[in-house]
């Protein structure tokens, strides 16, 4: 957004302030969606981690909770996200190279042993196979000995934006939909504490969105979730509280807490007014943030450190839940341990050496963070209305629109840091002639075929009579209206792979191929 060198009362532009901007825990949220916020108690602080194997993943997050995150954040490999197992031929060469290989109810157990799930809050980053990883879990946390209402955490499960910004779908969009509305249906009822989406701006971000383009995009996608549900039967109480978001923050601090603000705004406002939500928790915009990963430099990778501080202070002073601080070298390779330790600390000395806790936000009345916080609304909200009147989220999605605004972001915003006008500080300025040394944690390729060992294993020594009978089972109710999460529970629990579930679905709801590919 373009910034005025001084701002007073006349920036403001004849708005009711006090009406728009209310009370903190109040409609319409601006101040923050709890009445206390961080000087009750620290957002949940998380660190998203998964790489190679289950095991090794495990002793990550055991040193993760020992280092003193509040909560896990998953990081699954790029087969598990495209619902391929990992001795698939398509999965060659990328099995748990960006995050962990997830292949079947044995890789969940170890993934978690020794760590207590009715304790801990786990975020899962996966979507287009959102349910099966979510019921995994819900199996592995029954073997602990716990039932599905003491489990908390979140599924990405967001597949609009993989359409615009991602490319990791599966299915094709509608029935993507009926897949996600199934969903919400079933943690009502057995996981009443799971938030049952994401709905994610990140990634949008991360392609080269501007702060408007993130918020206008996510909360249409959020729109057409929520009327998916309401046509699916269920009433937008029933659903709309677990309901939660994931946004990036940038270096721009400034602009990105008027971003947060204004989507609590929008969110609020669109809840109440179109929909009629009457529980509170409807209304309220919750979301998660990482800091963003688009920003890091390869160069100069120390630099990071303090990038990351300043997005993690935006996140921070713009009221998010939870935060996760990416790690210095992550524009280079895994995190090592150290750099992840790092990213943590980062987030504990906000929380605990700093006063932004002291006091709900710090920016409110600002003039400057006020004007901002308007005009990333109004320009969001035009961006809304474009996605309306091209028949909401899927039809603008069917069409390239949020695809090409994107696009056309991300070109201008290289061609500024290609001319200079943009400075990256370590690319375009401030160079230095020799860069450090620096030693990346390498994921050993072994593991793929120690991954489709076990596999070869799992599938002798299972019975295959019964993980048919239930795949069988959970294509017919794919092919039907009944919720296809009971068969599937069935089946993972049968031991079925999660290449095998999410290929019966493939089997009837065929799989997405995007228009320019045809």
């Amino acid at each position: 957004m373009p910034f005025e060198p001084v701002y007073g009362p006349e920036a403001l532009d004849g708005w009711d302030h006090q009406q728009r901007l209310g009370h903190p825990g109040e409609f319409p949220y601006t101040r923050g969606v709890y009445e206390s916020m961080y000087t009750g108690r620290p957002w949940t602080m998380r660190q998203y981690a998964g790489f190679g194997t289950a095991k090794e993943s495990n002793e990550r997050y055991h040193q993760l909770t020992k280092a003193g995150t509040s909560g896990l954040s998953v990081a699954f490999d790029l087969p598990t996200q495209m619902g391929y197992d990992s001795d698939a031929p398509i999965a060659h060469g990328e099995v748990g190279k960006v995050g962990v290989a997830i292949d079947s109810i044995e890789d969940m157990r170890l993934l978690f042993d020794g760590i207590p799930l009715d304790k801990v809050s786990t975020s899962m980053t996966i979507n287009a196979p959102a349910a099966l990883l979510m019921l995994l879990y819900q199996l592995v946390g029954e073997s602990q000995g716990f039932t599905g209402d003491q489990l908390t955490g979140t599924t990405q499960n967001d597949v609009l934006k993989e359409y615009i910004a991602r490319g990791t779908y599966i299915y094709p969009p509608r029935q993507s939909l009926r897949l996600i509305t199934d969903i919400f249906t079933y943690c009502r009822r057995e996981m009443p504490r799971w938030n049952t989406i994401s709905i994610s701006g990140y990634h949008m971000a991360e392609a080269g969105a501007t702060p408007a383009q993130e918020i206008a995009f996510t909360l249409a996608n959020g729109i057409e979730y929520v009327r998916a549900a309401i046509e699916s039967g269920q009433g937008v109480d029933d659903f709309a509280p677990r309901l939660a978001f994931f946004f990036v923050s940038r270096t721009t601090l400034l602009e990105e807490v008027a971003k947060f603000r204004a989507a609590r705004r929008i969110w609020a406002e669109v809840m109440r007014d179109e929909f009629g939500a009457k529980d509170p928790r409807s209304l309220m915009l919750r979301f998660h943030t990482q800091t963003a990963g688009v920003q890091l430099t390869a160069q100069q990778p120390e630099v990071n450190l303090v990038r990351v501080t300043v997005q993690a202070l935006a996140a921070v002073l713009g009221g998010t839940q939870s935060l996760h601080t990416n790690s210095y070298d992550e524009a280079i390779a895994l995190p090592t341990e150290k750099a992840a330790r790092l990213a943590l600390r980062t987030q504990q000395v906000l929380a605990y050496e700093s006063d932004v806790t002291k006091t709900v936000d710090p920016f409110a009345g600002s003039y400057a963070v006020e004007a901002l916080t308007d005009d990333v609304e109004r320009a969001a909200r035009d961006l809304m209305t474009q996605v309306e009147d091209l028949g909401g989220a899927v039809g603008a999605i069917e069409r390239g629109f949020q695809k090409s605004e994107i696009e056309r972001s991300a070109y201008r915003i290289a061609q500024e840091i290609d001319s200079g006008q943009r400075t990256v500080v370590g690319l375009n300025r401030f160079t230095v002639d020799v860069e450090d040394p620096y030693e990346p944690l390498r994921v050993d390729p072994a593991i793929e075929a120690q991954q489709c060992e076990r596999l070869a294993r799992l599938r002798t020594t299972r019975d295959n009579d019964e993980v048919k009978r239930q795949l069988d089972a959970m294509r017919q109710a794919a092919d039907g209206t009944e919720s296809v999460l009971l068969p599937m529970k069935a089946a993972l629990a049968a031991h079925a792979t999660v290449g095998e579930v999410c290929d019966a679905l493939r089997d009837v709801w065929g799989a997405y191929r995007p228009p320019d590919a045809f």
